[in-house]
Order: C-alpha cells, then structure tokens, then sequence
C-alpha cells in the first residue's frame, strides 16, 4: 500500500508537471487597462492615456505596419490612417502581453469587443509580424493576412509596397535613400 501510494503520488506530479509545461502563458494578458487613443504615431503604435491621466506607449501585438519614415508616400500614410479612423479618440481596453526593448507596452487593442490588431491585418493596413506571433493569435492572424494578400487589400495591392522588416533591415545596412 505504501508503494501504491509512492507510485500514484508520483505519478500525478508528472501529470501535473506535463501539465504546466504544456499550458502556453507566455502570450496570456500581463494586465488588461482601458485608456482613450491620443495618438496614432504610425501603423502600429499608438498612445493611450488612462483615466488616471498616465501615458502608455502601445505597440500593438503580432502586426507589422509601414514605419512613420515610410509613410510619407501616401500609400503608407493611408494605412496609418486606417488605424486612426478606427480608434483615435475612442476608449480602447488593452491586452497587455509584453514590453518591447523600447518599452512600449506589447498589446491587444480592443474596440468594442472587436480585436483592432487583427483588424488591421483583415484590412490589409498591417502584415502579420511572425517573428513574435505565439498561439492563440498566430493561426488567426496568419488566416486573416492570407485571405487579405489573396484579396489583394491595402498594403497587397501595392505594387512598390516594402515590407517593414525590409525596409528596416536596409536602413540598418546603410542602404537608405
């Protein structure tokens, strides 16, 4: 009986390890604020302030969008621009998933019940930035830009449209204009 136990103890502590192991929460919300949209700097980044009157730098999470330096051709611009039409000026809840190297708050925008961040990529504003997109967003943003690249939406429908990691990558090779 005492090794039953021993063993059957064991046992569900491996089961639990597996489980936790197992469980994604490195994409699980940090925090979750609301705050009203003050600024839309560019296809991705936006500031919030909160009722409290505290300014929050948001990158929102798993999209890549043109670069303010890029946007000065008005393809670019008008992406920025679907940004803002959608959200400056209104209160927003905010999934806070990360803080980036800059530290901006990495975040799921919401608007109404609506996911703003995969809104963007549906609209063809914004691509998907894989390199840190993690479930349970990964296979519906990835969705969402592969219906809106066939659809040919916004940023696909350029024919001198420079991916943002791209552009950046030629800037820091000296390459710029």
């Amino acid at each position: 009986p005492k090794l039953l136990y021993r063993i059957s103890f064991f046992m569900l502590l491996v089961l639990g390890l597996i489980t936790i192991l197992n469980t994604d929460i490195s994409h699980a919300s940090i925090r979750t604020v609301t705050g009203t949209v003050t600024k839309v700097s560019d296809g991705d980044t936006i500031q919030v302030v909160t009722p409290e009157q505290t300014k929050l730098k948001i990158r929102l999470y798993g999209i890549d969008a043109a670069e303010m330096r890029e946007s000065g051709r008005s393809n670019m611009r008008r992406m920025q621009e679907g940004l803002e039409s959608k959200i400056k000026g209104r209160q927003v809840k905010l999934d806070i998933i990360d803080i980036d190297k800059y530290r901006r708050l990495v975040s799921i925008v919401r608007l109404d019940g609506r996911n703003i961040n995969l809104e963007m990529i549906q609209e063809g504003h914004a691509e998907v930035f894989i390199e840190y997109l993690k479930p349970p967003y990964r296979e519906p943003f990835l969705e969402a830009e592969r219906e809106a690249k066939s659809a040919k939406l916004g940023i696909w429908s350029l024919t001198d449209y420079e991916r943002p990691r791209d552009f950046r990558k030629r800037l820091k090779t000296g390459g710029g204009e």
